[in-house]
This record gives C-alpha cells, structure tokens and sequence, in this order.
C-alpha cells in the first residue's frame, strides 16, 4: 500500500508491463547498448589510426627537440584514445559494464613523462605554472592496465588545471617495492586552486557528486569521474585519496601496484630497423574505408612501396589474378564477405596466386586467430606502426612463394 500510496500522491499513472514485455526490454537493451559502443568504438578508431599512423611518420623526419616533443604528445593522446576505445570494444563483446582490469606489458616510465606534458601543456593554455617530478628509480617497464591507469591520472590533472584559476599544479610520480617483482607506485597530483573542505572532501569519491551545488555550476561536470578513479585504483590493488594543500588547493594521490617487467627484445636486428624490406613491393590492400586507404598509402610510399586498394573482399581475387603482386594486406571487417571469408578464398586459388602471403589488419586483437586459420601468413593489429608494417613485409619478401 506504501508504494501505491507515493504514487497515487505524485500524480503519476502507474503502467503494468507484462512479464514478456519486461524481459523482452531486458534482452534488448543491453544489445542496444553494446551494439552502440561497438559502432562508436569501430568510428573513433579509425581516424585516430592515421593520428598515430602519421604521427610515427613524422617522428622518423628530420624534426627538432620541440617539434619532436609536439609530435609525441599527440601520439600518446592518440594512443590513450585508441586504448579507451578498444575497452569500448570490450565492455560490447562481453555484454558487460564490469571494470574487467587487462595486463598488458607497457613503458612506466614513458606513460609518466606523457601525464607531465600533458599536466604542462594544459596549465601552459591555462597560464599556470606547471612542474613535474619523476623519481629516477621507477620501474621502466611494468605490467599492468596502462589504458585505465592513463585515464584515471588524465581525470586527476584536467580537475586540478579546471578548478586552478591562477598559481600552480604539479605532479609528482614515485615508487616503491612491494615484494621481489612488484612496485607500488604513486602519483600526486597537486593544485593551488579553489580548495576542499573537509566535508566537501568525505563526499568527493561518491558517484554524481561534486563539492558543492556552486562548482558544478561554475566548472561544470557531473562529479562522476572521481568515483570511476577509485574504481579504477581499488581494482588495480591501490587506492586514492584526497587532502588539503598546505597554503590551499588540493592534492590526491593515485597509488597502484604494478608488476615489473624486463626489457622487450627488439623483434629484428638492429641493422634492420630502418628500411627493413630488402627491395620495393607491389602490393594489393583489401581496405573500405578511404581515410584507410590515406594514411596506408603513405606509409607503403614512406617505406619504398607501391600499393593498390579494393573496397571488398570479393574484389581482390580477380585484381590478384591480373598478376604481379607480392603480397596482399587484408582487412578484417569489410563490407560483403568478410577478412577471413576473402583470404580462404584467395588461399582457393591455383598456385601462384593461391600461394601469394597475406598480412591480416585489424583494429580488434581476437580476429587474429580467425586471420591465421583462414589462412593469413601475418596479423597486425591497429593503429599499424611503420616499424610492424615494414617487419611484416620484410618477412613477405622473403618467402619463396612471394615471387610471382
């Protein structure tokens, strides 16, 4: 009687659904949902992979120190937008919004460096004084989730630049053991601006809240990103906090543990990183997606290669039939039949052609095992490097059957 009380009193007509309709809207939304992020994931992707794409080219130019550093920094924006779009990617395949924290083997030491030029270029904008500090005794490389980890440190340095209207911000990256292989590692973010009370403070980290009701309409934001930060330092066996700064502001400090890791091995010799491939290649690019077909072109030019690109899948074996190419880069989402549809029916051809190596491309790392079985001799994953390109095709040319 209660709740029938409340809503008679609100006004509000209550509309029974029926049990099929309510578990039909239950199945269906999170299809909905998942099919949405899965289309904005696959959209985002695709221009950010000429972002980095070019961006690789132009770091092999002949650039100086400050262009260079412009150069990186776009590529590591780059980068942790294409990261948090495959956890869009993710989040759909599983048909869960769990936070499902990856491991991945990445550069601890360049991920700092990137939060302080991106903590230093937006106080630059801003006119605030910016300063960095990285211990020299982080771990180089560690294993762990850098793409949550980015996100969580980019929410903390857009917050203190936002609410600091003049002074400083500041970060502060250190380390310390935890264990024979492991590494608790701290990042302080500091600010001069507006400042917390300590009751603004005890409710800072629940989801949808803010300081109080004048900062949300001043700066803006829902006060959800705080919440997804703790969220994101718990799972990764850390946590973050927040105190007063000692002549006013802020400062939080994002702890996590993280695993160390050795040097990667350079995947070829080191007289073979520029220029890899022994002699130019025709080659034929499976590719729908014009901004694609830009940025493949010009690194396939860049690296000394002539390319020709279909839109299908169902178009490359009679283009493969005219003759002369030594390889074939395949896409693996295509319109009409698919990736691996297209290469098994290449691999259906009369020797040479059936013969000729294929490199898989795909924004989505599980299409590679559908890629080899179809017959693809290679996979790269996007956004492809020139230096995975090149390595690719090194191996190509190298095949007996390559020779057409």
């Amino acid at each position: 009687m209660a709740v029938k009380s409340r809503a008679l009193r609100s006004g509000r007509t209550q509309v029974k659904r029926s049990p099929v309709k309510r578990a039909r809207r239950k199945v269906e939304t999170p299809g909905m949902v998942e099919t949405a992020l899965a289309a904005f994931a696959h959209e985002v992707r695709t221009p950010l992979t000429g972002i980095l794409a070019v961006s690789d080219l132009l770091a092999t130019s002949d650039l100086g120190e400050r262009e260079r550093r412009w150069v990186d920094t776009i590529k590591a924006g780059a980068e942790h937008l294409s990261g948090l779009a495959t956890l869009f990617v993710d989040a759909a395949r599983l048909g869960s919004t769990g936070l499902g924290v990856r491991s991945e083997f990445f550069d601890l030491r360049a991920l700092a460096r990137n939060a302080g030029d991106s903590l230093s270029g937006r106080a630059a904008a801003k006119g605030l004084r910016a300063k960095v500090t990285i211990t020299p005794r982080l771990p180089a490389f560690v294993v762990g989730d850098m793409v949550r980890l980015r996100a969580a440190l980019e929410n903390l340095i857009d917050n203190a630049v936002k609410f600091t209207e003049r002074g400083d911000v500041a970060l502060k990256v250190t380390s310390a053991a935890a264990g024979r292989d492991q590494a608790d590692v701290s990042f302080e973010v500091s600010d001069s601006g507006i400042g917390l009370t300590l009751a603004e403070i005890r409710r800072l980290f629940k989801p949808f809240s803010q300081a109080n009701v004048s900062i949300a309409s001043r700066f803006g934001g829902a006060g959800l990103g705080l919440s997804s930060v703790r969220q994101i330092a718990r799972a990764m066996q850390g946590d973050v906090a927040v105190t007063q700064g000692p002549k006013g502001g802020a400062v939080f400090t994002l702890t996590v543990r993280l695993t160390r890791a050795k040097p990667p091995q350079p995947a070829v010799p080191a007289h073979c990183a520029e220029g890899m491939s022994t002699r130019p290649m025709r080659l034929l690019s499976v590719e729908d997606n014009p901004f694609g077909r830009v940025v493949l072109n010009a690194i396939l030019t860049e690296l000394g290669h002539h390319t020709e690109f279909v839109g299908s899948g169902e178009l490359a074996p009679d283009r493969l039939a005219q003759g002369g190419f030594d390889a074939v880069l395949m896409d693996m989402v295509l319109p009409g039949i698919s990736g691996p549809e297209a290469i098994q029916t290449i691999r259906a051809l009369e020797a040479p052609l059936g013969a000729v190596p294929i490199i898989g491309v795909s924004g989505r790392d599980q299409d590679e095992a559908a890629a080899r079985q179809a017959g693809a001799d290679a996979f790269l994953l996007k956004p492809v490097s020139p230096r995975a390109l090149a390595t690719a095709l090194l191996a190509a040319s190298r095949r007996p059957a390559a020779a057409t």
